[in-house]
């Protein structure tokens, strides 16, 4: 093993992901390459303990629905429900029947216990009400937004009443027909009345913005981030919507952008409470480019973290999640030539890496890619180390 490789190796804690840094990053981002795997999320909980504990880290931001992630943070700060209904109501993509995640839960509700609210900490889903299948419907976001102004605004200056509202809604089944995004035309995201709703979403937006001054008066913090919680996801559903109903080939790139651009939205308000440690996929968290093949054809967009790395420079921090092995599902011991194969040689069966001293060290000649034989686990790009902050390195995903 190469000596200034052993160099940029350290143990997994708080303090050594700090040394990477030239001060504290507001949007700490750790990626993970592979979806359901709760050792992963065992490391997230780990480190965020740590964060919290001995860097001031507040809050907790995971790639799940950002209007149900509101339920996990009533509960975690006032202990609303009980933690079975949070996990089934608090998470999207199934990611509440995961047991690091309910453990996540359950120890940011004891830590919260009895702390004053300047000193709880708090949890955010950034992901927009999408699911691989389909788009929620827009009901939730708009009733929700125009509830709020209707509290505190004068009534004519609101552009449409909740009954509008609900006659263009319809029924929550047009929005959610899973054929749509294999089938445009079964989408009803081009129709006449998606198409006032967006007319409708702006306007309420604009409205919250003109307002602001009053509006934050007569509301608390919270009232006032969830309601333009509630504008940003709005106008993005619609959006999204809209381009599900397309038939160009710019279709999925605007899809892929749109959903980015909802989460990249939700971090720019989370920072404003900062600091927050945020956990997603290590493709939506990445600096670079994005990029999939649709049969023949590419498709390319600007990632999440891409988006607020541009905006935020180096107060987003990027930590890259490496696997070496994930046997139960054909991902065995990496090739020696590949990234991968270079950590696995290390002794530590986890450590972190620091990737800029790593790009250093192999300078024009990066290790070869790793391939997988699973298309759930997406190996490191070596080409792009200088883009990463830190590597997590997990030599073996042990059996669930």
């Amino acid at each position: 093993m190469n000596p200034e490789i052993k160099d940029a190796v350290h143990r997994i804690e708080a303090a050594a992901v700090m040394r990477l840094f030239e001060s504290r990053p507001r949007l700490l981002a750790l990626g993970e390459p592979a979806h359901g795997e709760d050792s992963l999320l065992e490391l997230r909980n780990e480190l965020f303990r740590q964060l919290v504990e001995q860097e001031g880290y507040r809050t907790i931001a995971l790639e799940s629905d950002c209007l149900m992630g509101l339920v996990v943070d009533d509960y975690v700060t006032s202990g609303a429900g009980t933690l079975d209904e949070v996990m089934e109501r608090g998470f999207s993509h199934g990611w509440g029947a995961s047991a690091a995640n309910r453990e996540l839960v359950r120890w940011m509700r004891e830590y919260n216990d009895g702390r004053p609210a300047s000193e709880r900490i708090r949890f955010a889903g950034i992901d927009g009400p999408l699911e691989m299948a389909a788009a929620a419907s827009p009901r939730q976001a708009l009733t929700a937004l125009h509830g709020y102004l209707a509290d505190r605004v004068d009534a004519d200056l609101l552009p449409c009443t909740a009954e509008t509202l609900d006659r263009l809604i319809g029924a929550d089944e047009r929005w959610t027909e899973p054929a749509a995004m294999m089938e445009p035309a079964r989408s009803v995201g081009r129709s006449a009345g998606a198409g006032e709703l967006r007319l409708l979403a702006d306007d309420l937006v604009a409205l919250l913005d003109a307002q602001a001054p009053g509006l934050i008066a007569a509301s608390s913090p919270d009232e006032w981030d969830r309601a333009r919680l509630y504008g940003r996801t709005a106008t993005g559903l619609l959006r999204y919507h809209f381009w599900v109903a397309d038939t160009s080939p710019g279709r999925m790139a605007w899809l892929m952008s749109v959903r980015g651009s909802m989460m990249a939205g939700n971090l720019f308000a989370l920072a404003d409470r900062g600091p927050v440690l945020v956990h997603a996929h290590n493709r939506h968290l990445q600096r670079e480019k994005s990029v999939i093949h649709m049969g023949d054809r590419p498709v390319d967009w600007w990632s999440t973290g891409a988006v607020v790395s541009a905006r935020l420079g180096e107060e987003y921090g990027f930590l890259a999640t490496a696997l070496g092995t994930i046997r139960r599902k054909g991902v065995e011991d990496p090739p020696p030539d590949t990234l991968e194969g270079l950590l696995y040689a290390l002794p530590e069966d986890r450590c972190l890496v620091d990737a800029r001293r790593l790009a250093t060290v192999f300078g024009d000649a990066p290790p070869a890619p790793r391939e997988s034989p699973y298309f759930g686990y997406f190996p490191m790009d070596p080409a792009n180390l200088a883009e990463y902050d830190g590597i997590v390195f997990l030599k073996d995903v042990p059996e669930s």
